[in-house]
């Protein structure tokens, strides 16, 4: 009798579910994830969780208001991120996803409560990853970026001796860079074709807020200017180049305490051979002895 009680209440809970998204038309689930998929750089199916967190930031979107520099300034950053959610949107999402943590401190409170700590911490950990999530893509993208800057600014200073068609320089590097660089660079590109040169220009260089970057600009809109930039240029490329250099060393310099980790764990596996080996002998010994 209990188990067809529980399977009415079941399937009454489902019928009452399904009637109340038809009532307040919430798109399926196969349709929100279709929707998920189609806006990513990167083609990947989105998965059914996302898309029902994603349904419930889009409502609760609406109801989330910012001042205008935040909401310009996030705005910014999700553009050259590469995220195409809105900033309410995305504040929404990170709201969402650390208070889906929360609710389970409900059921917790009446089972486990010791978990209740655990549960909360974890859920205002959840929220502000994915509120940074925009910054840090921001600043892996930045740091391929300002790492192909160098061979860019050499390739410009060469082209500065036969030509000094920028846009041509542009797309012909664009061939050539890597996958973030080219992005861009396409985006630059088309940008100058549609409005004025240095217009566009400052706007790439706004997106990405970087020092390096900046200096490369300046020296593009001298270019267009009129200014003799290979003078500019060569000595760009030689600071760019001291710069490097002193990254790749900052590298260099993190690599032996990685070895000596490395070395310890291969240590303490021959170790515990060893040790295995002379308890199995030690076994064996002491079996023929008796």
């Amino acid at each position: 009798m209990s188990g067809l009680l529980f399977l009415f209440t079941a399937l009454l809970a489902a019928g009452l579910f399904f009637l109340l998204c038809n009532l307040l038309k919430l798109p399926t689930l196969a349709a929100a994830k279709a929707l998920l998929s189609a806006g990513r750089e990167k083609k990947k199916s989105a998965k059914s969780l996302e898309a029902y967190l994603m349904t419930a930031a889009v409502r609760l979107s609406a109801l989330i208001h910012m001042d205008t520099y935040k909401r310009t300034r996030l705005a910014n950053t999700l553009k050259a991120a590469g995220n195409s959610m809105t900033p309410e949107l995305y504040t929404a999402y990170a709201i969402v996803k650390g208070g889906a943590v929360a609710l389970l401190i409900l059921p917790c409170l009446l089972l486990l409560p010791l978990l209740t700590p655990v549960l909360a911490m974890l859920a205002a950990l959840i929220y502000f990853k994915e509120i940074r999530k925009a910054d840090e893509q921001l600043k892996a993208k930045r740091e391929q970026i300002e790492g192909e800057l160098p061979r860019f600014v050499a390739t410009i200073e060469q082209n500065l001796k036969a030509s000094r068609d920028v846009l041509a320089m542009l797309e012909h590097y664009k061939e050539h860079a890597g996958e973030a660089f080219a992005n861009e660079l396409g985006v630059l590109t088309a940008d100058m074709r549609s409005s004025s040169y240095e217009a566009a220009l400052t706007r790439f260089e706004a997106r990405f807020n970087s020092p390096t970057l900046s200096d490369v600009v300046r020296g593009l809109i001298g270019v267009l200017r009129g200014d003799d930039g290979a003078v500019y240029f060569q000595m760009l490329s030689h600071d760019f180049k001291a710069l490097e250099l002193q990254h790749l060393r900052g590298e260099a310099l993190k690599i032996p305490p990685k070895i000596r980790v490395h070395s310890f764990i291969m240590l303490m596996c021959f170790l515990l051979i060893w040790l295995a080996v002379m308890a199995v002998s030690i076994l064996s010994s002491l079996g023929t002895m008796f």
